[in-house]
């Protein structure tokens, strides 16, 4: 589900919630004030009513007869809805629970409830109901007998007024508080803002603290101030950079440690290495011309092919160590990259046993030296490993300023999950085999030479079967 872009930053999400809370609140307020005006301006024209109809009843119900005819209180009638004046009450009376009189042929409105109770009310009632859209106001007023103040009313005034100027009134109230509400909740924006702003300064620096550590930048603090969740938030970063810190320091001197010592091994055994590999050159000699006794010569023969599986180990371990060291320099030279490859296989004597397809006169800069080490680690991988069928070609990428090296064998392939692998330090082909002629570096060196050309190493399986290595060289110089 796709979400407005206004609703997803956390400050558009903290004024909008503020926005709501403040309009919620101005309606709430608004809600509670009509509700309460309007049964207050009910109440009063209900409390004004009954007290002017009770003054008036106590003037002139005096001057009735004791034993008053339907004229007699048609008369008071008159005189009652004469003294309403601008509140234009209608009355009716009753005496002795007998039909209403009225100072007109018709009847005012009354609801069936008041005029059912009006009739044994000893205390008045007052009623509001609609007719038709109008609202109006009823009240039965019970008039009790003079000395007799526990006995039923002889006679029961009733009264109805229209309620169309308070029910104005109420409206204007209504409008009144729906115009307030907007500027409330308008104006709201303005704390909202600064809240927001307030809240998310610190949340801010603790995102730009934190780019600034995936950066690299592993001393970043962030500055914290206050008491509340947020400083707890910058206290508790804090303590994670400065443990981040002290660990990365501590894993960076022993990883140079472990590069220092290496290399230093490295170092020292190629002296003692250059000399058995002098020494077992003359032996290699005499064992080939049947000097040496065959026992003697077979195990010369063993020891002659350790010392070199040895002395390649060291020279690739100091290889790996120029790498670590950011030692590793390229020397530049515009090379046929076809002639290049041709001279790699002539040189180890594998012209014969790879089929190229190789361009003429196309010049790329780079290494010469070490991109022959890149070619003789695949094309020696393919041969050993890949089968009897191997071929290399060269083709010019969709873009000029790259050239592509393919290596491909029909051999059956490299396993899924060592491919991933395949060019990381001490990766073997075949883990079962502890021993093999390979030192487990000649990839992790290939690809290193190429990052250092700023191209790149990759594998894959063939469509068929077998892999296939594809070099990947900028065609330019390198800056």
């Amino acid at each position: 589900m796709i979400r407005p872009r206004l609703a997803r930053g956390l400050r558009a999400q903290l004024v909008l919630a503020f926005l709501l809370v403040s309009a919620l609140s101005a309606v709430t307020a608004a809600a509670v004030t009509y509700r309460q005006g309007r049964d207050a301006i009910a109440e009063r024209a209900e409390a004004d009513l009954l007290q002017e109809l009770r003054g008036h009843l106590a003037a002139r119900v005096p001057d009735l007869p004791a034993d008053p005819e339907a004229a007699d209180l048609r008369a008071l009638a008159v005189q009652l809805d004469r003294a309403a004046g601008a509140r234009g009450w209608r009355t009716a009376l009753s005496y002795r629970g007998g039909a209403l009189v009225a100072a007109n042929p018709q009847a005012p409105p009354l609801p069936a409830p008041l005029r059912a109770q009006g009739a044994t009310a000893t205390t008045a009632l007052a009623q509001r109901f609609h007719q038709g859209e109008t609202p109006w106001l009823a009240v039965a007023v019970p008039v009790t007998a003079a000395g007799r103040p526990h006995d039923p009313p002889p006679l029961t005034v009733y009264a109805s007024m229209s309620l169309a100027s308070q029910q104005q009134d109420v409206d204007d109230l209504a409008a009144a508080a729906r115009a307030g509400a907007l500027p409330v909740a308008l104006a709201s924006i303005i704390p909202a803002l600064l809240a927001a702003r307030r809240l998310l300064r610190p949340v801010r620096r603790l995102r730009t603290a934190t780019e600034r550590m995936a950066a690299g930048g592993l001393d970043t603090r962030v500055t914290v101030t206050g008491d509340d969740e947020l400083a707890d938030l910058g206290c508790a970063f804090n303590s994670m950079a400065a443990t981040l810190q002290a660990d990365a320091e501590t894993l960076r001197t022993m990883e140079e440690r472990a590069r220092r010592f290496a290399a230093d091994v490295s170092h020292e055994l190629r002296t003692p290495l250059a000399a058995m590999s002098a020494v077992t050159g003359v032996l290699d000699a005499d064992a080939a011309s049947g000097r040496l006794p065959p026992v003697t010569a077979e195990a010369l023969a063993l020891v002659s092919d350790e010392t070199r599986k040895l002395t390649r180990l060291i020279e690739d371990l100091i290889e790996v160590s120029r790498f670590d060291a950011g030692a590793a320099v390229l020397h530049l030279d515009d090379v046929d990259l076809g002639e290049l490859i041709g001279k790699t296989l002539a040189l180890r004597h594998w012209d014969g046993r790879v089929r190229t397809d190789l361009p003429t006169g196309l010049r790329v800069r780079l290494d010469p030296r070490r991109v022959d080490v890149i070619l003789a680690n695949l094309i020696g991988n393919a041969l050993r490993h890949g089968g009897p069928d191997v071929s290399v070609s060269v083709r010019v990428e969709a873009d000029p300023e790259r050239v592509a090296v393919i290596v491909a064998d029909d051999g059956p392939g490299i396993p899924a999950d060592l491919l991933p692998h395949v060019f990381d330090r001490f990766t073997k082909g075949d883990s079962a085999r502890t021993r093999s002629e390979g030192s487990g570096l000649g990839l992790a060196i290939a690809a290193e030479n190429a990052r250092l050309h700023g191209g790149a190493l990759t594998a894959a399986p063939a469509p068929g079967r077998g892999t296939v290595m594809t070099l990947t060289l900028p065609a330019g110089p390198t800056r």
